[in-house]
């Protein structure tokens, strides 16, 4: 069996961590802040504990796609060896980041028609995506081919739950999810909404709730709805500076479930540009992602 690369893009959100442990490759996105522009790499260049701060003083980030060309240069480099690629991106539906990486896949199989890429839209994002990559790593791991990776991805894919809650509405109205008098009404009566991902990889409100801690029970609640063989979950975590948050909500399911393990992490700088401090966001395998 011919060994392959997995490749994915930094909307995944894991630890440097995990990127190191199964010797992941990855594009980062763009974050720019302050006049200055960062290549996502998981923290090493631009600390998450940096960013928020900055988001805390009142800067705004903006955020860029990974264009075709960096796609191209970086399946260049696999298939001159002839190691197949399998890329796992980020959600189509939120970023133009996969379709470069299909056109990119195009242009190589012109020059290179033999090239083997395989590309797989997870239709998430953050450690959603992420969660995905990792389960994909530990398939690779066991000796599974690229092709039965790909199979697995695409059967469990849309079982994989996103769900979560923002601190800051302004964000949200700033990328147009929300009007400029819901954000108004909602911060003035501390109004959280809830939010999952859906099928076609897009952000949806299904709820909201009174204060934060309120917010974070809901994903809790709906964990508990959605949950299947819990006992053989990783269950993944991710947060925008706000460890209090993503902790109590571990320790929720803790308490009520035996879990095999959870994973804690920020959101990273791009995802963080549109979600603001204080974000909450739970991932794990469910029997469908609709709430």
């Amino acid at each position: 069996m011919k060994d392959f690369v997995i490749l994915t893009d930094s909307g995944c959100d894991l630890s440097a961590e995990i990127i190191n442990k199964f010797n992941l490759n990855y594009i980062g996105l763009v974050c720019n802040l302050n006049g200055q522009e960062f290549v996502e790499d998981f923290g090493k260049t631009l600390t998450y504990k940096e960013f928020y701060d900055n988001i805390r003083n009142g800067l705004m980030p903006t955020t860029s796609q990974v264009n075709s060309y960096r796609f191209y240069e970086e399946f260049e480099k696999f298939v001159k060896d002839d190691i197949p690629v399998l890329y796992v991106g980020f959600s189509s539906a939120l970023s133009g980041t996969f379709n470069s990486g299909l056109i990119a896949r195009n242009e190589i199989l012109e020059k290179y028609p033999d090239a083997d890429i395989s590309v797989v839209d997870t239709k998430a994002a953050s450690m959603g995506h992420g969660l995905l990559v990792y389960y994909a790593a530990k398939l690779k791991e066991q000796g599974k081919s690229k092709e039965e990776v790909v199979n697995w991805l695409e059967e469990n894919k849309l079982k994989l739950c996103h769900l979560f809650t923002v601190d800051d509405l302004n964000h949200l109205k700033r990328g147009g999810r929300i009007s400029p008098t819901a954000a108004a009404i909602g911060s003035l009566l501390n109004i959280k909404p809830v939010l999952y991902v859906n099928d076609n990889g897009e952000l949806k409100n299904f709820s909201k709730a009174k204060g934060s801690k309120r917010a974070i029970k809901m994903l809790f609640e709906k964990f508990e709805q959605h949950i299947v063989n819990a006992e053989e979950q990783t269950i993944f975590i991710s947060h925008s500076d706000y460890l209090e948050g993503a902790e109590n909500l571990a320790e929720m399911i803790r308490e009520k479930y035996r879990v095999k393990e959870i994973v804690i992490n920020y959101i990273g700088t791009v995802i963080g540009s549109h979600t603001g401090v204080g974000t909450i966001a739970l991932f794990f395998l469910g029997d469908h992602r609709e709430p």
